[in-house]
């Protein structure tokens, strides 16, 4: 289905010390929806960044398979180029599929405000702050037109103050676009304020311990984190996480 992922038996092992070979993922299976926001939490080092790299492309699986709709992937840094403006930097996937810059530029810029970025078009990425350069990561990855978006842990260097804000703000824009989204977060919170369900990730080896539906309202203000489901969401993650981290 055009804008789904789906996931089967993906297993990934890297090459390691002395040729014994370290195995990162172990028969990961799962599907996205058209349209879904879907979270995939875990410790760390249980694979999560490895699953993203094979979904985005840039990783051959071990084992298994995946399909999925065109997607664009956003990493950990908002990789702004120093050297091109806040527009500029905007434009570069449009101008890498071929379009010419001028079109490129229009077309970023008629975005600009609903990003939260107008009056900043000529600003140098280090006259930006944390929000808005990953406000302009985030429209760069939008612009490219893609059914999925690949997004890994694209606040965790921002203030908690800001997080909130841009949290709320992704929600809106993947949920108004129609957009297939996964996100790989450490975040317990921001799985939950996010996502429609939460995909829990073992240690390493990663393998899916469980896929939790979060039925919150659609529209998820800060203010959602003090509903009593939230917090029975939490627990629900938290002792999950833990009973595989810390087995009795």
């Amino acid at each position: 289905m055009a804008g789904s992922i789906d996931v089967r038996g993906v297993s990934h092992r890297y090459a390691g010390v002395a040729d014994e070979p370290t195995s990162a993922l172990q028969d990961i299976t799962f599907t996205a929806r058209a349209g879904e926001f879907l979270a995939v939490i875990g410790p760390s080092g249980c694979g999560k960044s490895t699953l993203l790299n094979i979904l985005a492309g840039l990783l051959a699986p071990t084992a298994g398979e995946t399909q999925l709709g065109p997607s664009a992937h956003m990493p950990q840094r908002d990789l702004l180029m120093p050297w091109r403006t806040t527009l500029d930097n905007v434009a570069v996937g449009l101008e890498a599929q071929g379009r010419r810059r001028a079109d490129a530029r229009e077309l970023a810029r008629e975005h600009l405000e609903s990003f939260g970025l107008a009056g900043f078009e000529q600003h140098w990425p280090h006259q930006l702050s944390g929000g808005m350069r990953q406000r302009a990561a985030l429209l760069r990855t939008f612009l490219v037109g893609r059914d999925v978006l690949l997004l890994d842990e694209p606040f965790g260097a921002l203030d908690a103050l800001t997080r909130l804000q841009l949290q709320q703000w992704l929600r809106e824009r993947c949920v108004a676009d129609g957009k297939t989204t996964l996100l790989v977060t450490h975040d317990i919170d921001e799985a939950i304020a996010l996502a429609d369900r939460v995909c829990v990730l073992s240690p390493r080896p990663g393998r899916v311990v469980a896929i939790v539906d979060i039925e919150l309202p659609g529209v998820r203000s800060p203010e959602v984190r003090l509903l009593p489901e939230f917090a029975r969401y939490r627990a629900q993650l938290l002792r999950t996480l833990t009973a595989e981290a810390w087995p009795a």
